[in-house]
């Protein structure tokens, strides 16, 4: 299996599964995270316990409304690859983290969702433990209590989102340290 070096996270998994994963200086982290939070927006939330390291420590859960949650999936994986586009939200505009779940929910259920990571964030929902998520829960990531960024949980602890500026829309890990360590936490908008 290939591994990348990312250009602006640590620890993560690109569009296949990487057994290997690479680290950057902390000094990328910080622009990295710094770029989210320009690009995503803030909101307060509080910090819930950190997602499961590896892989084999993410339990199955079925989802409330498993056809909507294939849907949704289906869409946002085919989506990889998408280019990054502050303020964009549709395929041909590319995608930041919020347009992404939103063109996603949108198109394939028909559900109207609010346009930042912090409005998503204060969506009301159940939040949902990181070892009791489900396919199609929203994951949410910041720092300080703030959120800035948001991605759609696939399972297997790995989520799609739209990660930062001159990126791609990618799939990446939960476990993955720079993910773990920012995991601000969930809800589930399917029901």
């Amino acid at each position: 299996m290939a591994t990348s070096k990312a250009a602006h996270y640590p620890d993560i998994m690109l569009l296949t599964p990487v057994s290997r994963l690479t680290r950057l200086p902390a000094q990328l982290a910080l622009i990295a995270a710094l770029a989210l939070l320009a690009a995503c927006g803030g909101g307060k939330t509080t910090r819930p316990s950190p997602p499961p390291a590896s892989a084999q420590n993410w339990p199955v859960v079925t989802p409330n409304n498993p056809q909507a949650a294939n849907a949704v999936l289906m869409r946002a994986i085919g989506l990889v690859g998408t280019p990054y586009r502050y303020g964009g939200n549709t395929p041909e505009s590319g995608f930041d983290c919020s347009g992404l779940v939103t063109y996603v929910y949108r198109e394939m259920v028909d559900l109207k969702l609010p346009r930042t990571s912090r409005d998503l964030a204060a969506v009301q929902g159940p939040k949902i433990d990181p070892k009791r998520l489900a396919a199609g829960d929203l994951v949410f990531f910041g720092n300080r209590g703030n959120v800035f960024h948001v991605g759609i949980y696939v399972g297997e602890g790995r989520f799609v989102h739209a990660p930062s500026t001159g990126g791609t829309v990618r799939l990446d890990s939960l476990g993955g340290s720079y993910w773990k360590d920012h995991y601000t936490g969930a809800k589930r908008v399917l029901h």
